[in-house]
């Protein structure tokens, strides 16, 4: 007889473990996010497997029958393996408990049901059965079936118990709404999860900042990360490890004049670049996500003029690093990149105001190097109104700059471009030591190659290079 979850389980992995469970005299089931997958049509490679048993022995009677290798974490119990492209994980079937003050949980072995009670959301709690009896039968004692139908994020107990347990299921919760959601299909997490989320949002306190920043990039990634940082600021969530974002809020009016409503358009910019980009960049989507973080700091009001945010990008550019740390993000390359993107995201559209002028475009070039490009789609992200004709001549202008960009690379070669003029040569031609002239002779040279008063030739910069070191009292030894 055929079930309704026929098809699904075609692999040949699902066949393999079935044999092997039954020679061992257990019972095995797939769970959690495939069987989820499987009914989405999304592609998924990594299987889960629960065993009524030992999850370790399972695997690793699959492995010595396909003689391949398997890992083993004795201190989880559970163990993973390989076979034909695909990730297959074991763990034996529990049931947790959980101290209040932390989300490492008590284990005991346990029944699939005890073990299906424990999952996060009933969408994660299906599982097919892989016994011979009723080999690919859903066992779904929570509907889950019908909540992924119905596009629901529901916990399988009360959710102040789910989320009091490991409060982490609340950031996942907001993930997979965000996540599976597609325009023809949305998903919504159920009032009384959202209600326990925001009397328990305090709760967050007691997970490290890797676990909730492995959460927050997973939102990043989708299609519009919008929608769960909407859901974050909503239950008090985003506050109690990104405040800095939740600053940016409201609209304040004085004589009549108010600004633009800095978080929701920080927001829309995010998806603006996820829309826009050909791959996705998480380290571009924090940049987007923190450009115009700086503002609280920078706002003020001039009678007469308004609201302005003047230097908001330096600031902002400042604060990247210890927002960085706070959450313990790398303080590496990727820290700098979003650093440099947030200092620099203002000044493309400027250029426009400037004139589009050839200095300001090769000083443009040579501040953003590599990242140009990223640069420039952050920028064009940015460009958000009510108003479709301010939008439309802003893009226009826009298009104007990344012309002219085009046609100064081309010509003068700046991006990435290194001074000609180094400080050891400049100490071997004039017999110095290190000192404050070295410098000074450097950047004038620079200053002057990028405003270009001289071509970008070494020949230029090093007649230059002369020139000023005479005007310093300085003479080339023999």
């Amino acid at each position: 007889m055929s079930t309704i979850t026929e098809g699904y389980l075609d692999a040949p992995v699902f066949k393999l473990v079935s044999d092997v469970a039954a020679d061992l005299g257990v019972r095995a089931f797939v769970i959690g996010g495939y069987v989820r997958d499987c009914f989405l049509g999304r592609p998924n490679t990594d299987i889960d497997i629960v065993v009524e048993g030992s999850g370790i022995a399972l695997a690793e009677a699959v492995a010595a029958k396909v003689h391949t290798n398997v890992s083993v974490f004795k201190n989880f119990g559970t163990a993973m393996l390989h076979y034909k492209g695909i990730e297959v994980e074991f763990v034996g079937a529990r049931k947790e408990s959980y101290h209040r003050d932390s989300r490492k949980p008590i284990v005991e072995d346990g029944t699939l049901e005890e073990d299906q009670l424990r999952r996060d959301f009933t969408i994660n709690a299906m599982a097919f059965s892989l016994c011979k009896e009723d080999f690919g039968a859903l066992v779904d004692p929570f509907g889950g079936i019908r909540d992924l139908a119905a596009g629901i994020i529901r916990t399988p107990l009360q959710p102040e118990q789910t989320y009091s347990d490991d409060p982490l299921r609340m950031l996942r919760a907001i993930r997979f709404a965000a996540q599976l959601s597609t325009p023809e299909h949305a998903f919504t997490i159920v009032p009384e999860s959202l209600a326990a989320m925001r009397t328990m949002s305090g709760r967050l306190k007691i997970l490290s900042s890797e676990r909730i920043v492995e959460e927050v990039n997973k939102m990043l990634l989708t299609c519009q990360p919008s929608m769960a940082f909407r859901l974050m600021d909503e239950t008090g969530l985003l506050e109690q490890f990104l405040p800095q974002l939740v600053q940016l809020k409201g609209v304040e009016t004085v004589e009549g004049k108010g600004h633009k409503e800095n978080f929701s358009h920080t927001l829309q910019v995010v998806d603006n670049v996820a829309r826009e980009e050909t791959e996705p960049n998480l380290w571009l989507r924090w940049a987007a996500l923190l450009h115009d973080i700086g503002k609280p700091a920078s706002k003020r009001f001039t009678p007469g003029q308004g609201w302005t945010f003047h230097g908001h990008e330096v600031i902002g550019a400042r604060m990247v690093p210890k927002i960085f740390q706070a959450l313990k993000m790398p303080l590496n390359e990727k820290m700098k990149y979003v650093q440099k993107l947030v200092g620099l995201h203002l000044r493309p559209i400027a250029l426009v105001d400037d004139g589009v002028t050839d200095s300001a475009v090769r000083r443009l070039l040579f501040d953003a190097g590599d990242d140009i490009d990223d640069l420039m789609l952050l920028c064009h992200a940015d460009i958000t109104s009510k108003n479709p004709a301010k939008v439309a001549r802003l893009h226009r202008n826009f298009e104007l700059v990344k012309e002219k960009l085009v046609e100064v690379e081309a010509k003068d070669a700046i991006r990435n471009w290194k001074n000609p003029i180094t400080g050891d040569y400049v100490m071997e031609v004039f017999g110095i030591g290190p000192c404050n002239l070295i410098g000074e002779i450097k950047e004038t040279v620079k200053n002057a190659i990028l405003d270009g008063l001289i071509p970008n030739t070494f020949e230029a910069a090093d007649a230059l290079m002369r020139e000023k070191a005479a005007e310093l009292g300085l003479s080339p030894v023999k």
